[in-house]
């Protein structure tokens, strides 16, 4: 694959960067380290440098020529609160800390493109480097378009990527319209009657009728969505009692709301509590129910998903690069950056022969540094092709 030739010779001092942010990792808007990191560098290479932006966002500006089109690239900074079990020579030296997402990857894959345009300068126009915070749940990239970051450092387009355990590396996906789903979050508290456990007759318990809710929620996907559309309800926390012979008062649930359509987003909001409030009264229980809209759907724009996919192949080859993956209902929140300005967030293969098959979010994940490269190529040809020089 024709990874630039220049890049190419950085992939060694990438994989260091990459590898020094995987053993320092840092949680949602605590990426200090990370981001002075980054500010050095982008400075140390003749890159306008802001700060500030989401506490710990940094922005770099390059300008070259007169053109007056502009880009912006981003990449995310945060780690997750996890503990690592990769068993890698640079594995987080950090306790409940672990970049198990491959953050720490796109951030040096961007610097990388970085170092490679302000170095050549193959341009016409302005590029915006954005790394972002607080990817991971944070919304960082909803509060930096809150603070103004498009209207601070304006672009026509903007882009992203994100590493694929479960693509070949090499390959990659640039599909249109919803790719990634939209992310809610679901709490339901469950009050019922307290009593002994051998009487439950003179009690209502709500572990019962919790149980009966989460039954009731995987029926309402099964029979209230269209099957040709997508929606997951997943409880994934279900708390309550302190005693094995006590039927407790108060049963806690939550869990994550997931949908790629803003139809059925609407109808989950509207009907989650309509199970759960009449499921609990079926049993003289009551049910509060509290849905909170986190991240949207990440929706490709069509003509910057195709400029996207061009430029991918111009790296990795037209038979390389899929248009028709389905989406995934992963969370994602470049999403908001996408609803501010047109762009496209590509996924880019990382599975090899020997490593990076290892699903995100998993105590043995960690990046492919093979992939550094292929990624950095991709941003610097994706701008050389959106502001030619004349």
């Amino acid at each position: 694959m024709p990874v630039i030739n220049r890049i190419a010779d950085y992939a060694a001092e990438m994989t260091a960067w990459r590898r020094d942010f995987h053993q320092h990792p840092e949680l949602g808007f605590e990426e200090r380290r990370t981001s002075d990191i980054v500010a050095a560098k982008l400075a140390e290479w003749g890159i306008e440098v802001h700060r500030g932006l989401a506490t710990t966002g940094v922005v770099g500006v390059l300008r070259n020529g007169a053109g007056g089109r502009s880009i912006s690239l981003r990449a995310d900074m945060d780690c997750l609160a996890m503990d690592e079990a990769s068993g890698v020579s640079h594995a987080s030296t950090i306790p409940g800390r672990m970049h198990a997402c491959g953050h720490d990857g796109h951030t040096a894959t961007l610097l990388g493109a970085a170092k490679y345009l302000a170095e050549t300068r193959n341009f016409d126009g302005t590029v915006t480097f954005i790394f972002q915070p607080a990817e991971e749940g944070g919304g960082g990239g909803r509060v930096m378009v809150e603070e103004g970051l498009f209207d601070r450092f304006p672009c026509d387009t903007v882009y992203g990527i994100h590493n694929a355990p479960d693509l070949p590396l090499g390959e990659c996906s640039a599909g249109t319209g919803p790719i990634m789903a939209a992310s809610d979050g679901l709490r339901i508290t469950v009050r019922g009657l307290g009593g002994h456990a051998a009487k439950p007759h003179i009690a209502i318990d709500p572990v019962m009728v919790g149980a009966q809710i989460v039954v009731g929620l995987q029926a309402l996907v099964a029979r209230r969505v269209d099957p040709l559309q997508s929606a997951v309800i997943s409880v994934t926390q279900f708390h309550a009692g302190s005693a094995m012979n006590v039927i407790p008062e108060v049963a806690e649930l939550g869990g994550t709301v997931r949908t790629l359509l803003p139809e059925v987003r609407d109808a989950m909001e509207r009907l989650i509590p309509v199970v759960a409030r009449n499921t609990a009264a079926a049993h003289e229980a009551e049910a509060e129910v509290v849905y909170t809209r986190k991240y949207p759907a990440t929706v490709n724009h069509a003509g910057e998903s195709d400029r996207a996919a061009r430029a991918a192949a111009r790296v990795l080859g037209e038979a390389r690069v899929h248009r028709n993956l389905p989406p995934v209902m992963g969370g994602e929140d470049f999403s908001f950056m996408l609803l501010e300005r047109p762009g496209a967030f590509l996924f880019m293969g990382q599975k090899g022969a020997e490593r990076g098959g290892v699903p995100v979010h998993h105590p043995r994940y960690d990046f492919n540094d093979d992939l550094l490269p292929i990624g950095a190529s991709y941003f610097a040809t994706l701008v050389e092709q959106e502001l030619p020089r004349g």
